[in-house]
């Protein structure tokens, strides 16, 4: 890579795509997205069209739209716009990540293709290096979701020699329940100076225990400015504090789960919390009942006028 790399850490939204009533992507909402992550979740940093965004449900145009919107509105704004490029079509990605680096995104992410899944770590490295060929200096995150991809591979055999092969390789976003493999992940990294971002927001604690450079999710689009105070509690050795804000963490995913807590309901949620309108999801996703979200939101306002 030919350019210093600013290191990928603290709180980072997964965001949303906002649709219109009609199903069409609707750019008018990034530029006040972008303004109330900052002024209302104290977030600067963005991981778009991944899961939370429904990035695979997008065309290719689409994530470029979109993409190109990020990194306009958030030029002097964000501190770093991360793009989730993969696709089930190695070509796919690879245009996305030649596009993120024209139009000046901070890193590139990508998950597993999981149609035809690749057979092991080596067959997936591959991949990833046959995409940040074609944005050779930009950030590459290696995107982990073996829940939506069905890819069982540990991420510590992923990350294991792939600095050899891909240069830019800056780290991996961990969306996995299993600390044994996110504690490798971290060792390995320690003397690249990767980053590790755990991605299951309710179970954040027990990740930055482990070393942790920050986390990427959904729900530090509402709810970034108490998790920031969770980090700042952590970092400051305060560690009553930190159970006790996670604690509470806990207890609103808990009781959203027990209603149906899905990536529509969230979407929703998102718009009741924030005011902006995120708009429907997009098929296969149906849309929630905005009675289930406001009782989502409600949890989730009395949550933070409590901090």
């Amino acid at each position: 890579m030919s350019r210093s790399v600013k290191k990928l850490t603290g709180l980072v939204a997964a965001t949303f795509t906002p649709l219109t009533t009609e199903g069409e992507i609707n750019l008018s909402v990034i530029g006040p997205y972008i303004d109330y992550l900052k002024e209302k979740q104290n977030v600067k940093s963005v991981f778009i069209n991944g899961t939370t965004g429904e990035g695979c449900s997008l065309t290719v145009d689409e994530r470029k739209q979109l993409a190109a919107a990020w990194c306009q509105h958030g030029k002097g704004k964000l501190e770093q716009v991360i793009v989730h490029v993969g696709c089930m079509s190695i070509k796919d990605s690879q245009e996305l990540a030649r596009h993120a680096a024209s139009i000046g995104a901070d890193g590139i992410a990508v998950i597993s293709p999981s149609y035809f899944k690749p057979i092991n770590a080596d067959a997936l490295r591959l991949f990833i290096k046959e995409v940040s060929a074609f944005a050779p200096d930009l950030p590459m995150y290696y995107y982990h979701i073996p829940s939506m991809t069905g890819v069982a591979l540990d991420a510590a055999d992923v990350l294991n020699g792939i600095e050899q092969m891909i240069p830019s390789f800056q780290g991996v976003k961990y969306t996995g329940t299993d600390l044994r493999d996110l504690g490798q992940c971290v060792c390995y990294s320690q003397s690249h100076n990767w980053s590790v971002m755990f991605g299951v927001d309710e179970q954040l604690l027990g990740a930055l225990v482990l070393g942790v450079h920050g986390a990427v999710g959904s729900t530090y689009n509402y709810l970034g400015r108490i998790v920031n105070q969770m980090l700042a509690a952590f970092d400051n050795g305060n560690h009553m504090q930190t159970r006790a804000l996670q604690f509470e963490f806990m207890e609103v995913i808990t009781f959203a789960k027990n209603l149906g807590f899905d990536v529509s309901v969230n979407k929703q949620v998102m718009s009741e919390v924030s005011g902006l309108a995120m708009g429907p999801p997009r098929l296969p996703l149906l849309p929630c009942p905005v009675s289930k979200a406001q009782a989502i939101a409600q949890k989730i306002k009395d949550f933070s006028q409590g901090h």
